[in-house]
């Protein structure tokens, strides 16, 4: 009760003390009543000091490529310098090179940009020799969250060491459609509740370690059938179905803290009625139902505005003063910042925006940046920088993620764990490699390889692993398993005694027969780590415990999954918190 009186005190002098046009969503955690009377002096100071075009410009980010041309750098050098942007997003590719022009930026710019990057999984999704960490499909399989968050948290230190203060990330998307095209593996999963927990734990690992946070793709990218980077997306669900499913994720999390909500080029006829009207740029979702009935405080960011489904049809600098209108904060990956900052000025003067609109923004903005540390840049050295964001330290938590991830479906036989004094055959197929994950069964078990050509030299009632190893170099890779394949499958099962490893998305399931399978496992990715750590679950060395985090089809339903350690078994039904212990 003491601590309950505490909080409410807290939260009192938040009230009373912080202006509302420079409340922030994400605040620091243990910070004291003097250090937020400190924030927000420094956020009146600075915000008296700008001229009007610096405040627009602080409603700006850009994308800065390191694999493209000296024109593109000077482009984004010129912009940094002229339009005294409010940040940057980093894309591809070079580490070293990408914390050399930070720091010449940050040198440059009056207010320290905030610096931005898309690293759902890691800062590989845009550097490619960082380290990979597992697709949130395969967190969301996870039950310990709290792994969720210790990974974060690795994130985390690997922004900081690259200058990063802003992780566009996590995706709360709720994936229903399995033939989502951009979603996907992106998302946790198909259950709202395992979305949220799995989000929060996501976030708490970002924020925790003072880097920032967003949630996307508000109010919902998991059941479209249309890549929003080519075309404009129509979720035509009810408001009802919207309510419990889509934004359900969303309201879950407005409270708790998350410094960021991106919002989707998404067109949603329940929620916004005028045709063909992207969300990104309704008022009626971003002011009338994120900020007024939601109650969202934080910063609010458009998706790319470089992507088809809106750069299509509105004009660069045009879009952005939309966007700027329906209630973002900033206009994300801007394709005219001159030209956006001088509609959204002709507004102010038009009386289309308030100049209180600007100070709520900008304020906002702002006081973010003081509390990620950003009232002064510290520089960042390159050096040895790749051994920093992909070390051994790494390998060890991502597999830890993989091993707990790991889902046994069905295990009729008891085939596991794999016994060492036994002879097992290796039939790998589909188009990925393999090689890490026969090396590693190969320590501790006899296993001897086939090709699927090779299948009748195999002798009757062996033991056969077979592994369908999918392409999982990005996350947008298709998931079907080939009719070949399920030909192969459905012949060693005649005479066999097999074990299906399915090296990629539980999807791949949803049209192969596995009645006639004693043991079927889902792994989720087919990389090293992921290979490594389900070798060594196979061999009793982890606990297996994992459960599906989407419906697959009607036989095989979200929270499906066995546990085994090396000396029990337990069986959780789905959906189900009841044990049944299986001899």
């Amino acid at each position: 009760m003491k601590n309950l009186k505490i909080q409410i005190s807290f939260f009192l002098f938040l009230f009373i003390c912080t202006p509302l046009s420079i409340y922030a969503q994400y605040i620091p955690k243990n910070i004291s009543s003097t250090d937020l009377q400190r924030a927000n002096q420094w956020v009146d100071k600075t915000y008296q000091s700008l001229s009007q075009d610096e405040k627009l410009g602080q409603l700006f980010i850009v994308a800065l490529y390191t694999n493209k041309d000296e024109a593109h750098i000077n482009e984004v050098r010129n912009i940094v310098l002229k339009d005294k942007i409010g940040g940057l997003i980093l894309m591809q590719d070079d580490a070293a090179r990408e914390i050399n022009l930070v720091n010449e930026f940050q040198r440059e710019s009056k207010i320290p940009l905030m610096i931005g990057m898309d690293a759902e999984w890691g800062l590989f999704q845009r550097i490619a020799t960082a380290h990979k960490f597992p697709w949130a499909m395969t967190l969301g399989a996870i039950q310990d969250k709290s792994l969720i968050t210790e990974m974060a948290a690795k994130i985390a230190e690997d922004c900081k060491r690259m200058g990063i203060n802003w992780d566009f990330a996590p995706v709360v998307d709720v994936n229903t459609n399995p033939n989502n095209p951009i979603i996907g593996n992106r998302s946790f999963g198909s259950e709202v509740q395992n979305v949220v927990n799995s989000a929060m734990a996501y976030s708490n690992g970002l924020q925790d370690n003072n880097i920032l946070a967003a949630i996307k793709h508000f109010p919902g990218h998991g059941d479209t059938d249309k890549d929003s980077h080519l075309d404009l997306p129509v979720v035509s669900h009810s408001l009802k179905r919207l309510n419990e499913i889509e934004i359900a994720p969303f309201k879950a999390l407005m409270d708790k803290g998350i410094g960021g909500v991106m919002v989707a080029h998404l067109y949603v006829p329940a929620l916004e009625k005028t045709k063909g009207i992207p969300a990104s740029i309704s008022k009626n979702i971003i002011t009338g139902l994120l900020k007024e009935q939601l109650g969202y405080k934080g910063l609010i960011i458009t998706d790319a505005l470089n992507m088809g489904a809106v750069a299509n049809k509105f004009k660069a600098g045009e879009l952005d003063a939309m966007a700027f209108k329906a209630g973002n904060d900033i206009m994300l990956f801007s394709q005219d910042v001159a030209m956006g900052k001088r509609l959204i000025q002709q507004a102010i003067t038009n009386g289309e925006i308030s100049q209180d609109r600007v100070e709520e923004s900008v304020k906002k903005i702002l006081l973010t940046k003081y509390y990620l540390g950003l009232s002064k840049y510290d520089p960042r050295d390159p050096t040895n920088i790749i051994e920093d964001l992909n070390n051994a330290s790494h390998s060890e938590i991502v597999q830890k993620m993989y091993s707990h991830a790991l889902t046994l479906i069905k295990d009729e036989k008891k085939m596991l764990p794999l016994n060492c004094k036994e002879t097992y055959y290796y039939v790998p197929m589909e188009e990925a490699p393999y090689q890490t994950f026969l090396d590693q069964l190969n320590l501790n078990t006899t296993v001897v390889v086939k090709k699927a050509s090779e299948i009748s030299s195999i002798p009757i009632n062996s033991k056969v692993i077979v592994g369908f190893h999918k392409d999982n170099s990005t996350a947008y890779k298709p998931y079907k398993i080939s009719a070949e394949s399920k030909r192969v499958l459905a012949e060693l099962t005649r005479n066999q005694q097999v074990i299906l490893d399915v090296f990629g998305s539980a999807y791949a399931l949803k049209d192969v027969d596995i009645s006639k399978i004693s043991t079927v496992l889902v792994s989720y990715e087919n990389n090293d780590d992921a290979m490594i750590a389900t070798a060594k679950a196979l061999g009793g060395q982890t606990k297996i415990w994992g459960k599906l985090p989407v419906l697959v089809n009607e036989n095989l339903r979200a929270g499906m999954g066995l546990e085994l350690n090396p000396s029990s078994r337990i069986d959780l039904p789905s959906q189900q918190n009841t044990k049944t212990v299986i001899e």
